[in-house]
């Protein structure tokens, strides 16, 4: 009896994305006739021993395989070896195209073959849709990551060694992670030099039918009037008569229709993680890829819950729309729903090659994923549904009111407001507007003073900046794109080139000192136009419109000579070292303070040959309050983040994020803190059972 042969193994079609999460839901979509794995990241790259640049060539980059990718393209190409046929689904961006593009070349794939597949999101429908309509990689979005990555290393490879030689083993300077140091060094010089100027307020209370409400002094006779000092104050009340009523002399109101905000870019999504959640820009950008990369939701499979995330367009699906507004009417009823689908504007330099941040699905709530999600992925997918959910709504409605009170010429002036209709301010507010009610009033009542108060203030330097404001300033002018704003940020915290204070960027003595230099000799480097210009000549690269070895070019040339001198002209900088003032319980010789890579410690003067070293610590003049033998000192912990401590750590674990005042709860005896908002400081006690008002620091009443 013949033996019967065995079927053949029906070949797969191999799938190469960036991560094996990402990995893992794909599969589950495309079935098994499937096989996805992960390139994890980047699998070539210029070599980090040297330039790995031909100048003589065209500027061809001379790429390796990354150190500890081995088993990962060994992998890849036996797959693709025993594949029916390979599909390149790296994320869609430049990265992602880049990355497309080096794993073809190691996989010796045509490079015009239509093998890239793209999407936005990563859901069953969207996903088999795009395999559908495969295409070739676009070598011209590749050209423009790898002119970034080039013009980077040129850079970086050039200035960083200068840094080495002049100023201290192990610096680093970066294209634009030097315009951010500089923009952060340029706001703390307005801050140093700021001169603070006096101005004056006059806040009144009236009265109107028993009904109090209060109203600040606008001006005299019909013009708008300012208080520089106490003497204007004086001119101005000497004119009233506290013994007669005031008369309302004009009223004016009016409807006031309040739009919702666009969905999230990359950039307000970091922005309003930083501001809301207290996210920094890196950990927001890590839970966002969780959420778009996939969920597991249990017997619903995985699924990517956002869109992708790095982008900076404004625009949205019209079949997310038309879902948003199925949902609105069915949730919140007609009225709330946008009557046409929104378009909002993009800036203008936008590359609007993907939708903005959004929910794959209105209909997966926040409230219905609580329990498969981590707290962090909860706030944030929240985060993004509100807001996305808001901008398909109709505008919050409000009844103004305001009102001109006159007396001998002198004019108050009162606003009210209150709403009529919570519009997309049901769902998301970004700005937590109060109801002012005012009492009826109309033209020609007599309302009467029942007290004024005239205060001193001294108008304040602008504010450093945070994450959130940094990650806008870098957009507005230009800087950086989506995917650069969170490396940039870390990097020059990582360098100690900044640190944070709180939420503030303050920087540090050793980010002076970089920024001094590059702006002197490589001003180009640090000015903001000509980075936004190059920025917008990658953007033309990627178009197609320019040449990238070309932009490269134009850049090089210039640098070159500002290099060349440079290396002629510095000076080596003196970072000296400062006596601490004790000596060395080691040996006995004189410590001193140096300067490190995360900031200033003490040292043994005689290092190497004695290589005691200690932190620095600062006390805040409180004992402990929970030995009360130690003073409280402020650390740092290992991200950086202040809290205070125990001088006598680890005898005693007295450990606090805010800062103790050296007062205890009159309600319960627990130490007090302070705490820093908008108002100023706070003192209030951790258990929630006691607050004192914050300390107004710019305001000082007349005595």
């Amino acid at each position: 009896m013949p033996t019967k042969s065995k079927p053949k193994k029906r070949k797969k079609t191999l799938v190469i994305v960036e991560s094996p999460a990402k990995a893992k839901t794909i599969e589950k979509y495309l079935g098994r006739n499937y096989r996805v794995i992960a390139s994890k990241g980047h699998i070539r790259d210029l070599p980090k021993s040297q330039m790995g640049i031909d100048f003589d060539n065209n500027y061809k980059p001379k790429y390796i395989s990354i150190r500890g990718k081995g088993d990962t393209i060994k992998e890849l190409k036996s797959e693709a070896k025993k594949a029916k046929d390979v599909y390149l689904a790296s994320d869609p961006d430049r990265e992602g195209e880049a990355i497309a593009w080096h794993v073809a070349h190691a996989l010796n794939l045509d490079d015009t073959a239509k093998n890239r597949v793209t999407f936005n999101e990563v859901t069953k429908d969207a996903v088999k849709e795009s395999f559908k309509h495969p295409r070739a990689i676009d070598m011209d979005t590749v050209n423009a990551q790898q002119a970034r990555r080039i013009l980077d290393r040129i850079v970086g490879y050039s200035l960083s060694p200068i840094l080495w030689d002049k100023v201290k083993k192990g610096l680093s300077a970066g294209r634009v992670q030097s315009v951010a140091l500089k923009l952060v060094i340029d706001r703390e010089k307005e801050i140093k030099n700021f001169k603070p100027e006096e101005y004056w307020t006059i806040d009144a209370e009236f009265k109107k039918d028993r009904k109090a409400f209060k109203s600040q002094f606008w001006g005299v006779d019909g013009k708008k009037k300012e208080l520089p000092n106490n003497d204007a104050v004086k001119e101005v009340l000497a004119k009233i008569d506290k013994k007669r009523a005031f008369a309302v002399s004009k009223v004016v109101a009016r409807e006031r229709r309040r739009q919702p905000a666009a969905p999230f870019t990359t950039s307000t999504m970091q922005q309003e993680a930083n501001k809301r959640l207290n996210y920094r820009t890196r950990r927001t950008m890590s839970i966002a890829q969780q959420l778009y990369e996939g969920i597991s939701l249990g017997k619903s499979g995985t699924v990517g819950l956002i869109t992708y995330m790095r982008t900076d367009s404004k625009r949205t699906s019209p079949i997310a729309q038309v879902e948003a507004s199925k949902f609105l009417n069915e949730k919140y009823g007609k009225e709330y729903a946008a009557k046409g689908q929104r378009h909002f504007k993009n800036a203008q330099d936008a590359q609007d090659a993907h939708e903005a941040i959004r929910p794959t699905s209105i209909y997966r709530t926040p409230e219905s994923l609580k329990s498969v999600l981590t707290t962090e992925q909860y706030r944030l997918y929240k985060l993004i549904w509100s807001r996305f959910l808001a901008s398909e709504m109709t505008p919050a409605v409000y009844d103004t009111v305001r009102a001109d009170i006159e007396q001998n010429g002198v004019i108050f002036r009162t606003t009210g407001s209150k709403m009529k209709f919570a519009g997309f301010t049901k769902v998301y507010d970004n700005q937590q507007e109060k109801n002012t009610e005012l009492p009826d009033l109309n033209e020609g009542d007599q309302v009467k003073l029942t007290k004024s108060d005239n205060k001193q203030h001294f108008t304040l330097p602008p504010a450093r900046y945070t994450e959130a404001s940094l990650v806008h300033s870098l957009e507005e002018n230009g800087v950086g794109r989506p995917s650069t704003y969170a490396p940039t940020i870390d990097t020059i915290q990582r360098r100690y080139y900044v640190k944070l204070e709180g939420k503030a960027i303050v920087p540090t003595e050793l980010g002076e000192i970089v920024d001094n230099l590059i702006e002197k000799f490589f001003p180009d480097i640090v000015n903001v136009d000509f980075t936004a210009q190059l920025e917008n000549d990658l953007d033309s690269v990627e178009e197609g419109k320019k040449n990238w070895v070309k932009v490269i070019d134009e850049y090089y040339h210039p640098f070159k000579k500002e290099l060349d001198k440079a290396d002629a002209d510095i000076k080596k900088v003196q970072i000296k070292d400062e006596p601490a003032g004790f000596n060395c319980d080691i040996c006995g010789a004189p410590m001193v303070i140096k300067m490190g890579r995360y900031g200033k410690f003490y040292a043994c003067s005689r290092f190497p040959d004695c290589r005691n070293t200690k932190a620095i610590v600062k006390k805040i003049g409180v004992t402990c309050p929970k030995c009360g033998k130690g003073d409280v000192v402020e650390k740092k912990s290992k991200r950086n983040r202040k809290f205070f401590g125990c001088s006598r750590y680890p005898e005693c674990d007295f450990v606090s994020w805010d800062k103790p005042i050296g007062r205890n709860c009159p309600n319960d005896g627990h130490f007090l803190v302070e705490k820093k908002n908008k108002k100023g400081l706070v003192v209030l006690c951790p258990n929630g059972d006691y607050k004192e008002e914050p300390k107004d620091e710019g305001v000082v009443k007349e005595s």
